[in-house]
């Protein structure tokens, strides 16, 4: 099914159906970054210095890649002065700005497979949660997230776990039509990992997150950590 078609007639549910997927990834972005932040010598910038802050929040402005009805658009405000929120799907847009009205999140509905003319400043980061799935190729999409960047920015990238999608996990929903599917590609850990060295983009930090926490059965969120150097 189309990705916006199939967002906009998932936004009225979204945010109420069992999705362990959506909840675990929310989890694990509120986890990496506050581990990111919390490491020994806390986020440096790629020379080695600590970044700038106002008011105590590591970050200047985030640019919040697939923000859907603003799940974590409510976290990423605790960590940055400023968020650019984007989603391809004008519903669940229409969710998020309902639940957060304040002029420090800017709220964007464009397609990311296109120029990003909704870039209008340099970020220290960029977050993409649950989106990359819905991306054919990945390269075009690194390429412009490494021209968003400020030297030492970094990328948060949380997706359904590739083990997942080998098992033929995809996004889907009910209707009272039936199961819609989403339109998803397989993508690789090295697609997340390798791909990105040849835009300047340097993974510090791999991890996954299982359900309920049972490291004994396959995982169900991938995170990778880049920076920019």
């Amino acid at each position: 099914m189309d990705t916006r078609q199939a967002y906009n007639d998932w936004a009225a549910q979204y945010d109420t159906n069992l999705n362990k997927t959506r909840d675990l990834e929310a989890r694990s972005l509120r986890m990496t970054l506050e581990g990111l932040i919390d490491s020994p010598g806390g986020l440096r910038r790629g020379d080695g210095s600590l970044p700038a802050t106002s008011e105590a929040l590591p970050f200047e402005a985030c640019l919040e890649i697939g923000c859907g009805t603003g799940k974590n658009t409510v976290c990423l405000i605790e960590k940055a002065r400023q968020i650019t929120a984007v989603d391809l799907s004008e519903e669940m847009l229409a969710k998020a700005r309902a639940k957060l009205t304040t002029p420090a999140v800017d709220f964007v509905q464009a397609d990311i497979t296109t120029d990003w003319t909704f870039r209008h400043k340099l970020y220290d980061l960029v977050t993409f949660s649950l989106v990359l799935e819905h991306i054919s190729d990945l390269g075009p999409i690194f390429r412009e997230v490494a021209a968003s960047l400020k030297p030492g920015g970094y990328v948060y990238i949380g997706e359904l776990h590739p083990y997942k999608q080998y098992a033929g996990s995809k996004a889907r929903f009910e209707t009272p039509a039936g199961t819609q599917v989403v339109d998803c590609f397989n993508h690789h850990v090295s697609d997340f990992t390798e791909l990105p060295r040849q835009y300047g983009l340097v993974p510090v930090l791999v991890n996954e997150y299982f359900d309920e926490d049972d490291r004994s059965g396959i995982p169900r969120i991938l995170t990778v950590v880049l920076q920019k150097k």
